[in-house]
């Protein structure tokens, strides 16, 4: 295997890790987004069961203070993330941009390799060209 080979063989696995990372990030992301989801919802529960149930409504101060919080960390959350999301994002366009340069060196080797062989095949093919025109073959 040829060094280009190596790089590019290396070049896929990074990309490989950071396509899971990226994975895994967007997967937490989604839950937390799920969570924020969840406790909108049950603030709405809870704004129609204290339209329905008078005693409900004693609780409500507490339960709006306590809802807002939590809405509060779980955006926090999602934007720590969104963060982190970014981040792996860069660093995911940097490692492909790093595999496209070797595989393009490794296509520029081959070709000038491809290249030669045809020019040590063209300068055979004129030396016997040459020869049988001198006479040495028949």
């Amino acid at each position: 295997m040829s060094w280009a080979q190596s790089l590019i063989k290396l070049s896929t696995y990074e990309v490989e890790v950071l396509q899971k990372r990226m994975a895994e990030i967007t997967e937490r992301r989604m839950a937390a987004e799920m969570k924020l989801a969840m406790l909108e919802a049950e603030g709405e529960a809870e704004a129609m069961r204290a339209r329905q149930d008078a005693e409900a409504g004693w609780y409500q101060i507490g339960f709006w203070d306590g809802l807002r919080a939590r809405k509060a960390m779980a955006q926090e959350e999602i934007d720590r993330i969104a963060v982190e999301e970014q981040g792996a994002r860069d660093a995911l366009t940097l490692a492909f941009e790093e595999q496209k340069k070797y595989e393009q060196v490794a296509e520029n080797i081959r070709l000038a390799q491809r290249k030669e062989a045809a020019r040590r095949e063209t300068a055979a093919l004129d030396e016997l060209g040459l020869r049988r025109a001198a006479g040495g073959f028949r």
